[in-house]
């Protein structure tokens, strides 16, 4: 039942997040729409910051379940990532939510500034060592892995910034893959 809870926190959370971004979100709306108290709310996500960093590894955790199911083959980086990028705009909370994240990622004086700057240090972090693992120290493109890992990172985040503008379920997972494709330079041995 905790676990139940905890997620209808996060899934209200996202809802709220997406619509009103981390400045506008609160705990009583949050609250409303899972159903529960303020005081519940408080009990699993005890300040704002945590609950946004609950709605991060929510999404991921979201994600990693997604892509376990089969719906992408884990060894092809290219595929995998639009496979991420399709999943995220078949329930567009999540990418509003990482739009209005990347706002606050470079406003200074936001109050979860360095929590995001922090997340995307370690997700690059960990894509780059992911790479290094897959290629060593050179992509068969030329690229290190941490320019490619920033570069993917970079473009993950445009096209979910594109789709939101566009507003229509376009092709960008398959424009994904194929430019990922490119920026790796081939499959991994």
């Amino acid at each position: 039942m905790t676990t139940a809870r905890r997620d209808a926190v996060l899934e209200a959370a996202v809802e709220v997040f997406a619509e009103r971004g981390y400045r506008g979100t609160s705990f009583d709306e949050v609250a409303r729409r899972a159903g529960l108290t303020r005081q519940g709310v408080l009990h699993y996500f005890p300040s704002k910051t945590k609950l946004l960093m609950g709605i991060l590894r929510f999404r991921e955790d979201m994600h990693r379940d997604h892509l376990a199911d089969g719906h992408a083959d884990l060894d092809d980086l290219p595929s995998l990532l639009a496979e991420v990028l399709a999943f995220d705009h078949r329930i567009p909370a999540l990418a509003q939510v990482n739009s209005k994240l990347m706002v606050s990622g470079v406003v200074h004086d936001d109050p979860v500034w360095q929590e995001v700057q922090d997340y995307y240090r370690t997700l690059r972090d960990y894509m780059a060592e992911r790479l290094t693992g897959l290629y060593g120290e050179r992509l068969p493109s030329g690229l290190s892995p941490r320019a490619a890992a920033t570069a993917l990172l970079a473009m993950l985040d445009g096209f979910q910034e594109q789709w939101l503008l566009d507003g229509v379920q376009a092709d960008y997972p398959e424009i994904m893959r194929e430019v990922i494709s490119v920026l790796l330079g081939s499959t991994p041995a």
